[in-house]
């Protein structure tokens, strides 16, 4: 489906950047897996890909400065080709109420949750436009665009801003022929959501699912790999929703009674 296809994966050495890698080379592509801090959790993503039969590397950059996205996506040709598919994934966040927030973990969030998807974005964007070759990027959001979840205040700030940035990519680059949409999860089970809430009350979360279960990485790999394909050929500024109906359902009410306890 995507054999050949180069794609670049931001925050993908675990949780659901990790799940996209690994779909996307289930489908035939090759992946630079880009993490942040330590290589071991990529590294293992990356030999994964390698017993997929396909070619990846793992690239360390802090995607919220520009000099260290430049060399990770030069690194990226050299290495595999030119990209054909990026997904931005990485993200940092600390929770917190609005009043026991500090400017500097708000100002992180930013930095990494919207202005590194600029960077990624506009410096893939440009050098797919000066070779004229179609492209797909994929912008991995949250219902946190929408809901003002409590406790969250640099997470819903930043992934509401994210959200309207990359329909306003979608609106400009889908007249080169690069198509760019939103993938939106539900409740995923990850480590990051492993960091807030404990087991106990994940399970009561994934007992309270409209379809009986929280999502997994894999499901955004799957949706992702779609998007990323041909048989999407005629998707543009689209919002896909991999949440098993949790936004339909009204996400807050389902978990407000867990949250409150």
């Amino acid at each position: 489906m995507l054999a050949n296809k180069i794609a670049l994966v931001t925050g993908s050495s675990k949780g659901i950047g990790a799940g996209i890698a690994l779909e996307l080379a289930k489908s035939g592509a090759d992946v630079c897996v880009n993490y942040c801090d330590s290589p071991t959790s990529a590294l293992e993503v990356v030999n994964q890909i390698h017993s997929l039969g396909r070619r990846a590397i793992a690239i360390q950059a802090d995607v919220s400065q520009r000099d260290q996205v430049e060399r990770m996506v030069d690194t990226c040709e050299q290495e595999l080709g030119q990209i054909d598919i990026l997904v931005t994934n990485a993200i940092a966040s600390v929770r917190n109420t609005l009043l026991e927030t500090k400017f500097e973990d708000l100002q992180r969030t930013l930095e990494i949750g919207v202005y590194g998807v600029f960077h990624v974005c506009q410096i893939v964007a440009r050098r797919m436009v000066e070779r004229k070759a179609k492209g797909s990027i994929i912008h991995i959001s949250s219902p946190h665009a929408h809901f003002p979840y409590k406790g969250a205040i640099d997470y819903n700030t930043t992934k509401a801003a994210c959200h309207h940035l990359v329909l306003s990519m979608a609106n400009e680059l889908m007249w080169h022929k690069i198509r760019v949409n939103i993938l939106e999860p539900g409740w995923t089970d990850t480590p990051g959501e492993r960091r807030w809430y404990s087991d106990e009350l994940l399970e009561s979360f994934s007992n309270r699912m409209p379809l009986g279960r929280m999502g997994f990485p894999e499901d955004l790999g799957k949706a992702a790999v779609f998007l990323a394909s041909d048989a999407a050929g005629y998707i543009a500024g689209s919002v896909l929703k991999v949440d098993g109906g949790l936004y339909i359902e009204g996400s807050p009410s389902l978990t407000a009674e867990s949250e409150n306890k």
